[in-house]
């Protein structure tokens, strides 16, 4: 599971670049949104907030087998608070509404790709590991997304 989310993230920043490969390091940013001993409360507990704002139906698409239904950087933004977003916007040093752009591309695809038989992973059980195991997890999932 550790070497499925560093290729996720690297693979979907590559696609947010811009700028010749100098653009933000978001495999960074979102690895510090799902680890185990982050604020959010790793993926599971980003999952909940997300549900908890009314995203359940989008969120249950990307855990489960199918299709991914969309989500708004606005949505994303409302869902995760101001607080929260300033402080990525900051990281990635982009605004607020790109942050958010940005992670409602990345967000869905990348969840998919971490529960790929429709569950959480539970953390300490195989589960997503500290920020460094799963930032070179994501960096492995988006090479080959």
């Amino acid at each position: 599971m550790d070497s499925l989310i560093g290729a996720a993230t690297q693979a979907l920043a590559g696609q947010g670049q811009g700028h010749g490969g100098s653009g933000p390091d978001w495999v960074g940013i979102v690895s510090g949104l799902l680890a185990n001993g982050s604020a959010q409360g790793g993926l599971g507990g980003l999952l909940k907030q997300l549900e908890g704002a009314g995203l359940g139906e989008q969120v249950q698409s990307w855990v489960g087998h199918g299709a991914n239904q969309p989500v708004s950087g606005d949505q994303l933004s409302a869902a995760l608070g101001g607080d929260l977003m300033s402080q990525l916007a900051g990281q990635a040093g982009v605004s607020h509404a790109e942050a958010g752009s940005q992670l409602s591309q990345m967000l869905p695809e990348i969840i998919n790709m971490l529960t790929p038989h429709g569950e959480v992973p539970a953390a300490g059980a195989g589960g997503l590991g500290d920020m460094g195991e799963l930032a070179s997890l994501l960096g492995g999932l988006l090479k080959k997304a």
